[in-house]
């Protein structure tokens, strides 16, 4: 039987299958650039708009919940009705919110429309995570996820090098100008692209029982546990999203430029997370790999907390255990977490993003409540979920609950 990829990758008449995988590359940049193209501007938002942190911060948690609730909602409506009409609605969403952001009178409509442009942002997210699973199969995901993950990977790379450019000739407006432009060249790939979910795998029901297939795939222990513990990942590396800027620019004195190449470097050294994992930890024993990858996480954390405010270069150094690790395990746990649920792949895409992205707002939550050094609670943060994930990990692998791939 042929694979996957190539019944689907063949179908693509004006794509072709480099130009599919370069569209889902594309779909899956659109969270770190709405994030981190901005970066560099946050502390300038505060002095612009008279808002405190904490409430400048709100662009990004607001994003982030309704990036949530995107994904929730596309997830089960791409299984009825197709990629395609998703990803489309999705990148018209994206492109107005983005203009409405760019010409926000003050930080209060900027908030609201951050959280459109997070719905639109969560149907293209978790279309493309669909169209993965509907085109590859097996190793081959395996592999496509990790490659995917570094390629896209670039976009947190240069993002912030981007964004603070754009600071040298106009302000942080230019940066969401660039974000709708972003969009209307996906909404153009959207066009060209042939839809890879089979007319026979659609959901015969209606809209109503295509929601109801979130209660199905979600009461399934052998889904919900793993996602939510390779979610609690998401704690600390989006509570250093949100206070990168803080500790760089505020804490240790460093120009908004400055910044943008220790937040480049941290995304540089990650984009290698993936590539090790296809070059060498294909097949390394599953069980260990993870709790791996959770005990360097932590011991980051403790490298944050005991000397982390010594030096940015220093502090640098920790946050890179914590990205690397992070950028190993999820083509890894998405994989695992694919392989617990057979059809309902949009509403499975949906609730693994869903639940990686409110743990993310729990992490910036977290993250952005004044405790004195932020050096320090970000230290404690990521130690304290990476224990957890050991903790949580372990007690899933002794329980009689199922789990492909893992269990056997």
């Amino acid at each position: 039987m042929p694979k996957a990829s190539q019944l689907q990758a063949v179908k693509q008449k004006f794509l072709g299958r480099s130009g599919l995988i370069a569209f889902i590359v594309l779909m899956d940049m659109f969270v770190p650039l709405s994030i981190d193209l901005y970066l560099p501007a946050l502390p300038g938002l505060n002095a612009y708009f008279g808002s405190s942190p904490s409430l400048t911060n709100m662009t990004l948690s607001a994003f982030f919940f309704f990036y949530a609730v995107g994904i929730l909602l596309w997830g089960p409506v791409s299984d009825k009705y197709g990629r395609r009409p998703v990803i489309l609605a999705g990148s018209l969403i994206y492109i107005i919110s983005s203009v409405c952001c760019s010409l926000a009178p003050n930080i209060y409509v900027l908030i609201v429309a951050r959280a459109v442009q997070g719905i639109g942002g969560g149907g293209i997210v978790a279309a493309s995570f669909a169209i993965i699973k509907d085109c590859f199969a097996g190793k081959e995901r395996e592999t496509m996820l990790a490659i995917t993950q570094a390629i896209s990977g670039i976009a947190p790379m240069l993002a912030p090098v981007i964004g603070s450019w754009i600071l040298k000739f106009t302000d942080w407006r230019g940066s969401f100008w660039l974000l709708a432009f972003i969009g209307a060249m996906n909404l153009l790939l959207t066009i060209l692209y042939t839809e890879t979910l089979k007319a026979e795998e659609k959901y015969q029901g209606n809209l109503v029982g295509a929601f109801g297939r979130l209660y199905a795939v979600g009461k399934n222990k052998s889904f919900l546990i793993p996602t939510i513990i390779f979610a609690l990942s998401q704690l600390p590396f989006m509570g250093y999203l949100a206070l990168s800027s803080y500790i760089y620019v505020d804490f240790f004195g460093l120009s908004e430029q400055a910044y943008s190449y220790f937040f480049a470097a941290n995304s540089f050294i990650a984009l290698f997370g993936p590539i090790i994992y296809v070059r060498f930890l294909l097949n390394f024993n599953k069980k260990a790999l993870a709790t791996i990858c959770f005990a360097l996480a932590a011991a980051s954390g403790v490298l944050m907390v005991v000397l982390g405010t010594l030096s940015p270069f220093i502090f640098l150094v920790a946050v890179v255990f914590m990205s690397i690790t992070g950028a190993i395990l999820r083509p890894y746990g998405i994989n695992v977490i694919f392989d617990q649920q057979q059809g309902d792949t949009g509403t499975a895409s949906s609730l693994f993003n869903t639940f990686f992205t409110l743990f993310g707002i729990l992490g910036m939550t977290i993250a952005s409540v004044p405790m004195g050094n932020f050096v320090l609670s970000l230290g404690a943060l990521t130690t304290l979920a990476s224990v957890l994930s050991i903790a949580a990990w372990h007690t899933f692998l002794k329980s009689d609950i199922p789990c492909a791939g893992i269990k056997e």
